[in-house]
């Protein structure tokens, strides 16, 4: 029994130019074939969008619309048109200017000394040290800690009769603090717990950084007897600053969007941020007007606020971006 053949074109073909007929696969295989190729990636990253879609433009479009009405969390079905009553109502509230003053006061006290001690940290793990790979886990280990686990540590430090800080202080001459119910020592705490977990994770984003810098810009400006510090200010520094940039706004917005440890730092009461309010944040103020007043209304306003605070920050570092790009 003899086969039939067929002569076919290009790279199909076989060594000697021939195949079988009944080898060809059928149209409805190469249509399957073709929408395979065109539609699989689609299908790939399909349910990403999917949860993106249900966990994140939904409730963030959800938001904005219950903060332009009155609306109750004990009856979220019942919404009465308000417009921007919400919104102008936080303008006259004094809490919100006062949540949003801790807010950027605790920002700025966590954020600064956080960032220069990551990049201190950085520059004494680029040289060679001994047991590099121990003390770069060691500075990942406070990130990878609970924040309940961390702050409530962080309570019995600052406690005011037995905490180990005032026990400290008393040993230096020092009468003890208050931590919990002083302004500034309230937001000193919760700043300290901040520094404690965030500085480490900075400081391996700053050492990779750091490892990309060309070693012959190092070797030249040693040659010429720049000492380390020269090198650090004039070599590091600058090659690091759109790292440092990113560093900073991630930084800010993590400030933005502080709600664990001074939740867990005020204890019972900890939504107010302390018995006068002095170290409630935006996030604890929002969580306070939702699901202790039940204002679920304003609770989207201070939501969509917060929101607008953080595309304002996001607009700035596209700004500075640029204009760092033109300097090179």
């Amino acid at each position: 029994m003899t086969a039939t053949t067929t002569v076919v074109e290009g790279a199909e073909a076989g060594p000697a130019g021939r195949r079988r007929e009944g080898d060809r696969p059928g149209p409805w295989r190469s249509r399957l074939y073709r929408w395979d190729l065109r539609y699989s990636p689609y299908a790939f990253v399909a349910p990403f969008f999917l949860f993106f879609a249900a966990f994140g433009i939904f409730p963030l479009l959800y938001t904005g619309w219950a903060s332009l009405h009155r609306v109750e969390l004990t009856a979220p079905d019942r919404m009465e048109w308000a417009g921007l009553h919400n919104y102008l109502r936080l303008l006259d509230n004094d809490l919100f200017w006062n949540a949003l003053r801790n807010t950027f006061t605790i920002g700025v006290i966590s954020t600064v000394p956080q960032l220069l001690m990551a990049l201190g940290l950085a520059h004494l793990l680029h040289y060679r040290l001994r047991a590099a790979t121990f003390w770069r886990v060691a500075l990942l280990t406070p990130y990878a800690t609970s924040v309940a686990a961390a702050t409530l540590v962080f309570v019995l430090l600052y406690g005011r009769d037995y905490g180990m800080v005032n026990w400290a202080l008393g040993m230096l001459g020092t009468g003890p603090v208050d931590w919990q119910n002083g302004t500034w020592s309230s937001q000193l705490a919760v700043s300290s717990i901040v520094i404690w977990r965030w500085t480490g994770y900075n400081a391996l984003i700053y050492l990779a950084a750091m490892q990309a810098v060309p070693d012959e810009l190092y070797e030249s400006a040693a040659l010429d007897g720049a000492s380390r510090r020269r090198q650090f200010l004039h070599i590091t520094v600058p090659s690091l600053r759109p790292t440092i940039l990113f560093t900073v706004v991630v930084s800010t917005i993590g400030a933005t969007q502080l709600f664990g440890e001074p939740l867990l730092f005020g204890g019972a009461g900890g939504q107010k941020g302390g018995a006068s309010h002095q170290f409630q944040t935006l996030g604890l103020f929002l969580y306070e007007q939702d699901w202790f007043y039940y204002h679920l209304g304003r609770a989207s306003a201070v939501a969509w606020t917060m929101f607008l605070l953080l595309l304002l920050i996001a607009a700035v570092h596209v700004l500075i971006a640029r204009r760092l790009r033109k300097d090179r």
